[in-house]
């Protein structure tokens, strides 16, 4: 598959170049030929003989940028000064501050926010528990918890590694549903001590969401924690992306019309995500679908060393189909990915029913090429940004948090999840419904007010939610 430059591999040269059109004209030559794409060139001083600019290139992956800048450095009238990857400058500093949200201007305001005016809160909080989400931040923070075992694409990397990672999930939460997170980074990877951990720190959150813990691990702490806390506990890799999944299985349906009660489903990659997939799926009502992970297709009746996997097999897989990804996916309405590169062949995609719809979600290469699936399939989606339908996450979780806290939910459940898909779907009108657009864009504006809207009804639906109707006027 062709990757393209992007703003992810983005350069800043600032370069030191004889003061003349033909410099220049070699200069850009140059960096086409090396297959860099110029974004932005901006003049930072002029002289006589000489002129310094800033010139912003998008390249391919780290390599390519070193090439292009030896490329460069031996061009007659030019000095590499520096280089600057645009992704790191941004990162300086970490990504996340906080601010008060009322001034301290004097010795008056000094004494109410804190001593001696604070203790009165405190006292009051003491008396009534239930008014730490009414004075405190609890009633609008979450905690993204990682152990750092599973982060990206890129594994076991520790808790310090994690850190940029979970940043970046308290702005999106912050810009996209005005919920205030905080990176909780563990350098601990027993499951017990994480359980303890976040339980211990949990009264000055109102949510934990959990994020790049390796799975089986990540079934057992989310599991623990439902159990000993009252407040929402969500495992964004597993229930984000089977909500979104679902939003765009919805919508895909509707193109190719078909039902999902009739759909044959295929899942590779036995892992956090596929279960949560196959779980909110089987909840939405479907009611074949076949686990394929690395053994073969998982099987009712046979004994495996994980117990998710002997969950799996005991509730999917109705016909009793066995052997590999080729020997199942014979018919299949649709194929969801969540394991590697490549595992998706063409010649797999054919024997596929009518009208296949195909999740390709492996990250950053899917499970296949949509240039090589095209001529194939009618609809297709995948976990990247440079390819129409991307099934990502930030169209879920930020909403879902936001209508849990202000209902107060005890917990995110099978029917708030549900009803977030259900959300997330119907902001893709009618009128533009289409093969290459079943999701809406991570930066529509409607889609956590969608989502928190439904997840806040559902809350109330199924009795989670601890606040009266009538306070939400307040939110």
């Amino acid at each position: 598959m062709a990757v393209q430059p992007t703003a992810g591999l983005s350069l800043i040269l600032r370069l030191e170049l004889q003061n003349s059109t033909a410099t220049f004209g070699r200069l850009a030559s140059t960096i086409g030929e090396a297959g860099g794409d110029i974004i932005a060139v901006d003049l930072i001083s002029a002289g006589k003989e000489t002129v310094v600019r800033d010139i912003t290139v998008n390249v391919y992956d780290q390599a390519h940028g070193k090439k292009l800048v030896a490329a460069l450095a031996a061009l007659p009238g030019v000095k590499v000064i520096n280089v600057s990857d645009r992704t790191f400058l941004m990162h300086l500093g970490g990504k996340i501050e906080v601010h008060p949200r009322v001034p301290v201007k004097n010795r008056d305001d000094l004494s109410m926010v804190y001593t001696p005016g604070v203790a009165r809160v405190c006292e009051a909080i003491r008396e009534d528990p239930s008014k730490v989400f009414q004075l405190t931040i609890k009633r609008n923070t979450v905690a993204v918890v990682s152990d750092g075992t599973a982060v990206l694409g890129l594994g076991d990397i520790g808790a310090s590694a994690a850190l940029p990672v979970m940043e970046g999930k308290a702005m999106l939460f912050k810009q996209f549903a005005g919920v205030d997170a905080f990176p909780i980074c563990l350098d601990n990877k027993d499951p017990d001590a994480i359980v303890d951990i976040v339980t211990s720190m949990a009264p000055a959150f109102g949510g934990i969401n959990l994020e790049d813990i390796a799975s089986p691990r990540c079934f057992y702490i989310e599991d623990r924690l439902r159990e000993r806390l009252d407040i929402p506990v969500f495992h964004d890799d597993q229930h984000g992306t089977a909500v979104v999944l679902l939003a765009g299985l919805l919508n895909a349906c509707k193109v190719v019309g078909k039902r999902l009660e009739d759909l044959k489903v295929v899942v590779v990659g036995i892992g956090a995500a596929g279960v949560a997939c196959t779980k909110i799926l089987l909840h939405a009502g479907v009611r074949n679908i076949i686990g394929v992970d690395r053994s073969g297709a998982l099987v009712r009746g046979e004994q495996y060393d994980n117990p998710v996997w002997q969950w799996y097999a005991e509730e999917t897989n109705p016909e009793g189909l066995r052997g590999s990804l080729s020997d199942v996916i014979e018919g299949a309405d649709v194929f969801i990915g969540v394991s590697a590169p490549g595992i998706l062949r063409v010649e797999d995609v054919k024997r596929m029913a009518k009208d296949p719809i195909v999740f390709a979600m492996a990250n950053p290469v899917p499970e296949i090429s949509p240039e090589d699936a095209e001529p194939y399939v009618r609809v297709m989606a995948t976990g990247r940004s440079d390819y129409p339908n991307q099934i990502n996450n930030v169209l879920c979780f930020p909403g879902i948090f936001r209508g849990a806290l202000d209902c107060r939910a005890r917990e995110i459940n099978e029917d708030m999840k549900l009803a977030a898909a259900e959300a997330i779907a119907s902001v893709v009108g009618e009128d533009e419904l289409s093969e290459t657009y079943i999701v809406p864009s991570v930066f529509n504006k409607k889609v956590a007010k969608a989502v928190s809207r439904a997840v806040i009804e559902a809350a109330f639906r199924t009795g989670v939610a601890r606040r009266e109707r009538r306070d939400l006027l307040e939110v």
